[in-house]
């Protein structure tokens, strides 16, 4: 009597419950992925796993570019925007709300999600509500 139990699984043929249809990846029919490391603690993270975020900013902030478009010599001179893809483990993007659970329902709803800055949605949302409510 080792420390294996021998009646599990309790009937043959029987297989575990999924969480989910892809087990939480994209491989498909790979066998193997390459690692990625995450942004935030560096955890090595397989590269269809990893959540991925791709965000487009000026080098400037708002605030300041309109001093230095006053300042500067060019009067059509624009500035160059910063292109960065950030690779986030499952565990750093929930805690930094980049995404969240989603009840058992929701999970199997596979079309991605708006496009555009996180409230903007809300505020369309309430936009479209205040109008029926008016008609």
């Amino acid at each position: 009597s080792s420390g294996i139990n021998a009646e599990w699984p309790l009937r043959p043929g029987s297989t575990m419950t999924k969480k989910r249809r892809n087990s939480g990846r994209n491989k498909c029919g790979r066998g193997h992925v390459n690692f990625l490391r995450c942004t935030n603690c560096a955890r090595c993270v397989p590269k269809d796993k990893a959540i991925k975020k791709f965000i487009i900013r000026n080098i400037v902030e708002a605030a300041a570019l309109r001093d230095i478009g006053d300042q500067s010599v060019y009067k059509s001179y624009i500035l160059p925007k910063i292109y960065v893809k950030l690779h986030y483990c499952v565990s750093c993007a929930i805690h930094s709300k980049v995404v969240r659970n989603r009840s058992r329902e929701m999970r199997r709803v596979r079309t991605p999600p708006q496009r555009g800055p996180p409230g903007r949605q809300q505020q369309q949302q309430q936009q479209q509500n205040a109008q029926k409510n008016n008609n």
